[in-house]
């Protein structure tokens, strides 16, 4: 037993420090990106739910945090302001499914095949849920939604869903990112979303650790339908979203899960979709019904779930044609170990970056930000930075 949780955590660290670089990096320009796109006139921008507020939400989105929480609460509080809730929804999607510390993440563990099948199929996973919003959301269960978000009960993330850090005045936007303000901006973001989804990332290495270094990959061949590939294709982005549902694991924390599945024989869409997943686990179906009622969470499960499966299978289908699935399944992130080769004076050099930033983000009133995050709303911290 000792050896089996000894190879457990040895392996979830290996993978750990394969990813911490890609996770320092993705986070810092995630941190650029939101210090220069004020989330202020959001809901103003997305009054409807036509093609042009879509694609703003979708742009809106992708510059966002990538933490579930954190999207799900700004998803309500821009629907309290006026925003569409179709609109509103869109961009939750996409700030989980389009960020940048996403893409490098998965780039690293996953390869590009599976990084671009993900940026092909997240925005096809807006259109249908649009389709299905329009096909079967009625007026009388989103007047419900409305009144029961009107309520304001908590879930998570309320402070930081009230902030506005960004730095919208100083000129060009290069002005603004050089300035004493834009540096402080940047580290507070940055150190932000790292509290944010930390617990998820952990979470993720250890399920991820646990699952490779116990489960024998016979057992997921028997699961996925491996021996089977029209099956397979079928069921993977079925099973997928299931797997993530119970696994209580979210935002960039479960691509390390998505890399053992992937070595383990899910297919190429199951992969995509469980990925995708992310926004209809149980703590977040949770805070759903906390903020928009039962009936609505339910309406949330049931649509997210039909577009999360269709947009997978469709990728999958597209890439197939195409001659994209790869035909291994080796993700190195999980036969990962520590050495002194490339990823180790990466991880160097970037956590000097991340030290610089805390430290900055400690000399700037960071702490007192930080613990309003999880707050209510209301005591969210005032929209501006000092030096």
């Amino acid at each position: 037993m000792i050896d089996a949780v000894a190879r457990a955590l040895s392996m979830a660290f290996a993978m750990g420090w394969e990813i911490l670089w890609p996770l320092i990096l993705g986070f810092a320009l995630s941190g650029v990106v939101q210090a220069i796109v004020s989330h202020g006139e959001m809901s103003k921008l997305l009054p409807d739910d036509r093609p042009r507020s879509i694609v703003t939400a979708i742009a809106l989105g992708s510059a966002s945090s990538s933490c579930s929480y954190a999207a799900v609460a700004l998803a309500r509080s821009i629907f309290r302001k006026g925003a569409h809730f179709t609109a509103a929804m869109a961009f939750e999607l996409a700030s989980t499914n389009l960020v940048l510390e996403l893409s490098i993440i998965m780039l690293a563990l996953l390869g590009w095949r599976l990084t671009l099948a993900e940026f092909v199929g997240a925005p096809l996973m807006v259109v249908l849920l649009v389709f299905l919003f329009r096909s079967f959301l009625g007026r009388n269960l989103l007047e419900q939604a409305r009144e029961q978000s009107e309520k304001g009960v908590a879930g998570r993330m309320e402070g930081h869903a009230a902030m506005d850090m960004s730095v919208t005045e100083g000129g060009a936007w290069w002005r603004r990112l050089t300035s004493e303000r834009g540096f402080t901006a940047i580290s507070h973001f940055f150190v932000m979303d790292w509290a944010m989804v930390w617990l998820d990332i952990a979470g993720g290495l250890l399920i991820a650790g646990a699952l490779g270094a116990w489960v024998p990959e016979t057992f997921w061949q028997s699961f996925f339908l491996a021996g089977h590939p029209t099956l397979a294709t079928l069921w993977g982005p079925i099973v997928g979203p299931l797997v993530a549902v119970v696994s209580f694991v979210c935002s960039v924390g479960n691509i390390p899960l998505a890399a053992v599945l992937w070595n383990g024989g899910i297919s190429f869409g199951g992969v995509i979709a469980f990925i995708f997943a992310d926004l209809i686990i149980i703590p977040i179906l949770n805070i759903y019904r906390k903020y928009y009622g039962l009936k609505m969470a339910g309406f949330l499960f049931v649509t997210f779930y039909a577009a999360m499966a269709m947009a997978a299978l469709i990728v999958e289908a597209v890439f197939g044609a195409l001659g994209l699935i790869p035909s291994d399944r080796h993700a190195r992130v999980v036969e990962a170990s520590i050495t002194w080769n490339y990823t180790t004076w990466l991880n160097i050099a970037f956590l000097a970056l991340a030290t610089l930033l805390v430290w900055r983000f400690l000399r700037t009133g960071g702490p007192d930000m930080l613990r309003k995050m999880n707050g209510p709303a209301e005591t969210g911290p005032a929209h501006h930075h000092g030096r």
